[in-house]
């Protein structure tokens, strides 16, 4: 497949072929570990910085509105920017293969947990590739906040969302509505403050060289909004009604689809806010998986490229097989990690479809893109927390001192990146071997 080369700098971006996109997602999908900042990091560094697919006005727009919707903000990050590149399409295969391979991969190893193997290489590579992301992450902190805190004000409104989440447990519903009334109020008594994203360098001639130009958005018609909501609600609803009138509803399939559909609207904060909520459930409430079960799933997700919340296939693969009803425990945990993947994420793509036409519409307006630009600088905020809380538990692991290995592959990974410019697949790919290498001659 014919790669799109990256343009100079002075010369206007080619806008990519659907086939050049759908081969830069599935990349996506491979190399997506680390949780929603690291992923959130190496979108805007590739469609921004490298590619320059997109600019960072429709980028933020667009992490703004997916930070607002439950559910994995990353995935729904990816199925927007797909959207506003080849419309329909183009989203369903973002957020599709954002999803796919850690789905099919988290599969394979569920099957291996449940059937009694050890997998101790997987551990190894993701040891290493902890300091990878790491250097990912910081890097497109630097970059991302170089761009999004653009005055004093706005740098600290990150800082409180910071402090907000991370010492004082704030709720990040909150932090966002706050920053939202801020930015209106910002806009009336400190406009240069709270600026709107509009200004752009002009070229001598008169034209901007490096303007992205990107399809047409679509008018945000009732008509539309009803579309969607039958397309998606069908999708979402019918295979889970099939299960209910084929196998009963009280069977582990058509229960997993109900439970599942019922967290995937209320999982606003992250993976690690609903995954209390989840494991109460499934452990406590159904007994479909032990406490050291579900611990098992969380590491073996957290090895996984994709979202963190891909743990949810795991609790409904292991439920499945020790819950099989009169089929055999493979088909039946095949089953059930299906239909938990299905409504776990789907929910994702009418939200984002539903709501996209409007970005566009309401960044125009000077109080709302004030309301944008100060919940930016919060994302920042909350991008850094997220960080933070990673990076701890990567350097100082449960039940261990300071790991120094990962240390030293994050400061050489940042090296690589920032300095050598290195391409991100490598130090990724370097970073999995050093891992490797580590565990297996102990140095």
């Amino acid at each position: 497949m014919k790669e799109l080369q990256n343009p100079p700098a002075s010369l206007p971006p080619e806008p990519p072929t659907f086939r050049q996109a759908l081969a830069f997602w599935l990349k996506l999908g491979l190399i997506s570990f680390g949780g929603p900042a690291a992923q959130i990091a190496v979108m805007h560094r590739e469609l921004v910085e490298t590619k320059r697919w997109m600019d960072d006005r429709h980028f933020f727009n667009g992490l703004n509105f997916c930070m607002l919707l439950p559910g994995p903000e990353a995935q729904q990050l990816a199925t927007y920017l797909g959207w506003r590149l080849h419309g329909a399409k183009g989203g369903i295969a973002a957020g599709a293969l954002f999803v796919l391979p850690s789905a099919l991969i988290l599969f394979a190893l569920s099957w291996l947990y449940v059937a009694g193997s050890s997998v101790p290489w997987i551990g190894s590579i993701f040891h290493g590739l902890l300091g990878a992301v790491i250097a990912i992450v910081l890097d497109a902190l630097i970059r991302i906040g170089g761009k999004s805190l653009r005055s004093p004000a706005l740098a600290a409104l990150a800082a409180g969302a910071f402090v907000a989440m991370y010492f004082s447990q704030v709720g990040f519903v909150l932090i966002i509505l706050v920053a939202a009334l801020t930015g209106f109020a910002g806009h009336k008594f400190l406009p240069s403050q709270f600026p709107t994203g509009k200004a752009h360098a002009r070229h001598p001639d008169g034209l901007d060289p490096t303007a992205v130009v990107l399809p047409p958005v679509p008018a945000p018609t009732w008509g539309r909004a009803a579309k969607v909501l039958a397309i998606c609600l069908g999708l979402w609803w019918l295979p889970v009604v099939a299960l209910g009138l084929w196998l009963g509803w009280q069977s582990t399939p058509a229960q997993q689809g109900l439970f599942f559909s019922k967290a995937a609207v209320v999982t606003f904060g992250g993976a690690y806010a609903v995954l209390p909520y989840v494991a109460q459930q499934a452990v406590v409430h159904f007994g479909w998986l032990t406490n050291t079960q579900m611990m098992a799933g969380l590491a073996l997700a957290e090895t996984t490229p994709g979202p963190l919340i891909m743990v949810l296939q795991f609790v409904g693969f292991v439920g499945g097989w020790q819950n099989p009803g009169a089929y055999p425990s493979l088909a039946s945990a095949a089953l059930c990690a299906g239909i938990t993947t299905w409504v776990t994420f789907l929910p994702g793509f009418l939200f984002v479809f539903l709501g996209a036409p409007w970005i566009e519409k309401i960044a125009s307006f000077p109080k709302l893109a004030s309301a944008l630009s100060a919940i930016t600088a919060c994302a920042t905020g909350v991008i850094l927390k997220l960080a933070v809380v990673f990076s701890t538990a990567a350097l100082w692991p449960e039940g261990g001192g300071f790991d120094g290995f990962v240390l030293a592959v994050a400061v050489l990974a940042f090296a690589a990146l920032k300095i050598w410019r290195i391409p991100l697949v490598a130090v990724i790919a370097a970073a999995a071997l050093a891992g490797w290498l580590q565990s297996t001659i102990h140095f």
